[in-house]
């Protein structure tokens, strides 16, 4: 396992060995660990176990003769959200995933020689993988790798790094530039950022806003503007327009890239719809860096992505298809959250939340938010036996975010905690995600038929909860 002492984000120190040092204690087949000195504290180190990485480098060549694959190797499992509580290791394949990983970063940036390359996503997070490492790196392609937050120490962070390395290409996630357009346009001011040519979006959907925003204030107006659209899943850029090429639509992903085959189908009948329409995004045809499998579920593989719609890959996205034939995505249709890019499952927010001693039960809803597209929404049932009251409710729904933060990191942490004494649920027990989502979203008036409700009082609880902590 290949670790740092520490990690260094917004400011903060981020005990990433600590981390290590405790998942380890469930995971002893791991022999060694291989730690990278980052901020040189002080940490707790394993005699015989853990090796600093400048120590051990030393013993080896610089050059290693590399190692020929067969084209359906594993390349890397990654781990990600679906609509069930277990996250799913998604395995790509080493041929097909490099050349879609290439090729992408070639003809939807429009790469050319020379250029320099910036995604500024999370390395761990697949767009991290295909367009900070492999794709800009397959091509030869200058690649930035950025550390910390786009706000600290101060809002001009990106354009500070666009202007001292010239950088010719930069691929943000909406939420970046949400928050950068929130903080005012004058902190580009005093930055050269002519060097930029091309402009991409990723991880969600992007409000025109933002996009105009950004096609403005730091584009200003001169460079391609792609959003883009993808999964883990594909491992590479499914929708996007071509810079130059196609005539862009502010918040629309628009058309597929080659060899990709996107169809609408009726969610309820399985209908392709034809002609302008919403409906379910599926694939048709099957591309070069498509996953191959769920490391060791091949039937959970099948279930979630295949057999929805039998002969189509399954997106779990909605989108609707214009006049013109372009696609705009709307967003999830399956219990699955998207903040800030990250794809995260209610199902695991639950089960973190019901790790506490205390909570009995709980349900999670996704809320759309300005800044993170979605936000985190979470009421929880506390044990009758566990005691708490009004006046010490504010540090228990501090308790139960922090253990969000810690089972599953501070992405997945609750906007807003609610505890409550009743769910609304059917009569065979299925919690009604939909009912509590209105009434968080102020649609308390467009609840529909509530005579499936088994216990109706649990309605008026969450309303005026909902209604308290506004």
């Amino acid at each position: 396992l290949i670790t740092s002492d520490e990690g260094k984000r917004g400011g903060k120190t981020i005990a990433t060995k600590a981390i290590v040092d405790q998942a380890l204690k469930e995971c002893p087949v791991v022999d060694k660990v291989l730690v990278l000195r980052r901020t040189g504290n002080e940490i707790n180190f394993v005699d015989g176990r853990d090796l600093w990485w400048h120590e051990e480098a030393k013993k080896v060549p610089n050059y290693c003769v590399p190692k020929t694959m067969n084209s359906k190797d594993p390349l890397f499992i990654l781990y990600t959200s679906g609509s069930t509580g277990k996250p799913k290791g998604v395995v790509h394949t080493t041929g097909g995933y490099l050349l879609c990983a290439a090729l992408t970063v070639k003809y939807v940036f429009d790469v050319h020689p020379g250029d320099k390359f910036a995604c500024m996503a999370d390395i761990g997070w697949i767009t991290g993988h295909t367009y900070i490492i492999y794709g800009p790196l397959t091509l030869g392609t200058t690649t930035t790798v950025f550390e910390s937050t786009p706000v600290y120490p101060s809002p001009a962070r990106y354009w500070e790094t666009v202007e001292k390395h010239g950088l010719t290409h930069f691929y943000s996630a909406p939420t970046a530039i949400r928050l950068l357009r929130q903080q005012g346009h004058h902190h580009l001011q005093s930055f050269t950022l002519s060097t930029l040519r091309v402009l991409g979006s990723v991880g969600e959907p992007i409000n025109s806003e933002a996009w105009e925003w950004y096609n403005e204030h730091v584009g200003q107006n001169e460079c391609s503007v792609v959003d883009t659209f993808w999964q883990t899943e594909t491992g590479s850029i499914v929708l996007a327009p071509l810079p130059g090429a196609i005539e862009t639509k502010p918040g629309a992903a628009q058309v597929p890239f080659f060899g990709q085959a996107p169809v609408l189908v009726e969610a309820a009948t399985g209908e392709l719809v034809e002609g302008p329409g919403e409906g379910v995004l599926c694939l048709s045809k099957p591309w070069p860096s498509i996953a191959r499998t769920i490391w060791k579920d091949h039937a959970r593989y099948l279930d979630t992505y295949m057999n929805p719609y039998p002969g189509y890959f399954y997106t779990g996205d909605s989108a609707s298809r214009d006049e013109d034939g372009d696609i705009w995505i709307k967003g999830r249709i399956d219990d699955v959250i998207n903040v800030s890019g990250h794809r995260l499952s209610t199902a695991e927010i639950e089960s973190a939340l019901i790790l506490h001693k205390g909570v009995a039960e709980a349900a999670v809803i996704g809320i759309g938010d300005d800044m993170t597209g979605q936000a985190v929404h979470a009421f929880v049932i506390m044990k009758p036996e566990f005691s708490y009251s009004s006046s010490n409710e504010t540090s228990l729904v501090k308790e139960l975010i922090i253990q969000v933060r810690k089972v599953i990191g501070p992405f997945a942490a609750p906007k807003k905690v609610y505890i409550v004494g009743n769910l609304p649920k059917t009569r065979s027990g299925k919690i009604m995600r939909h009912i509590i989502r209105k009434i968080v979203a102020g649609e308390s008036d467009q609840l529909g038929d509530l005579s499936t409700v088994a216990e109706p009082s649990a309605v008026d609880q969450i309303k005026q909860k909902v209604s308290e902590s506004q």
